[in-house]
């Protein structure tokens, strides 16, 4: 339960969030890393670095206001900074001793999204569909460029054909 659970609070959070629209969806999540950023501020377990940790975080969530990609840095920096923490013996919940590691297990999960560009489930599928058409639409080059539109032309060997760019070249889109 350790370690189930806080991917499990990661993925609620997710989802949640994809209840807000953009552009408020990605400034939200920039204010809620900067907030993360300074959680750790108050037990204060690692002296004048919490300070620097905070500035730090502050300057990335304010970074992330316009990009999901600082974001995503901001969550996979306080992962770290959850791991000194649990190392330390300083959790950011002082009386639940886990509390650190769930939330550096927690956090990657949300840093993923936001790297993915913080993306509703709707726009994830829309992007593997649309991959999908891609990688087929690269396979049909790949084919092409090995020839497979020439091979008609070479089995003919006749000078009108070579003449005919429809039977070398391919199809404009």
């Amino acid at each position: 339960m350790t370690y189930a659970l806080p991917v499990l609070i990661g993925l609620v959070y997710v989802l949640l969030m994809c209840l807000v629209r953009e552009p408020h969806r990605r400034r939200l999540n920039a204010v809620m890393v900067a907030g993360a950023g300074a959680a750790y501020l108050s037990g204060g377990g690692l002296g004048g670095w919490e300070f620097a940790f905070t500035a730090l975080a502050t300057y990335v969530a304010y970074r992330g206001l316009d990009s999901w990609a600082f974001i995503g840095i901001g969550w996979l920096l306080h992962t770290a900074w959850d791991v000194v923490h649990h190392l330390k013996g300083n959790p950011i919940v002082p009386f639940s001793h886990d509390s650190s590691l769930g939330c550096a297990i927690c956090d990657p999960v949300i840093a993923l999204w936001c790297l993915g560009g913080g993306r509703t489930p709707r726009e994830l599928v829309g992007v593997v569909r649309a991959g999908r058409g891609r990688r087929a639409e690269r396979a049909e080059h790949v084919e092409l460029a090995r020839g497979a539109r020439v091979e008609p032309v070479e089995a003919m060997g006749s000078a009108e054909a070579m003449g005919s760019a429809e039977n070398v070249l391919p199809a404009r889109r």
